[in-house]
This record gives C-alpha cells, sequence and structure tokens, in this order.
C-alpha cells in the first residue's frame, strides 16, 4: 500500500496510534480530576495511579531505540 510494507504500517499505527490514545489517556484523567474537584493532591495522585501504566509502553520505547532492536 503506497510502496510501504506492512511491518512498517504496523509500526506506525502502534507508535503513533498508541501515543495518540495515551494523549486522550491524560485528556481524560485531567477531565476527572477537574469535574470531581479533587485538588493538588488529588489530581497528583490521579495521574500518578491511572497513567502508571502508560510508563511501560513509554519505557520500551525508550529501551528499544537505546538497544537498536
Amino acid at each position: 500500500m503506497f510502496g510501504f510494507t506492512e511491518e512498517q504500517i504496523s509500526e506506525f499505527g502502534v507508535t503513533f496510534g498508541i501515543g495518540a490514545f495515551i494523549l486522550f489517556m491524560l485528556f481524560i484523567i485531567g477531565q476527572l480530576a477537574r469535574e470531581s474537584k479533587a485538588g493538588r493532591l488529588g489530581t497528583f495522585v490521579l495521574f500518578f495511579v491511572l497513567a502508571f501504566g502508560m510508563l511501560g509502553f513509554i519505557a520500551k520505547t525508550i529501551i528499544q531505540k537505546i538497544l537498536g532492536l
């Protein structure tokens, strides 16, 4: 398709698709904190706990770039 291999399309989709999804989830967490009037500490806890799972994907990407995989 347009001169790209399936692997290239898949890598693009995973990298940018999940990256966009992570940004959207951060927006949702911010909206949740604002609507619940969580305060400064509550907002920090929400972002830390709910966004902690996203850290694994980001760390995986960084490790792959460092090791050249």
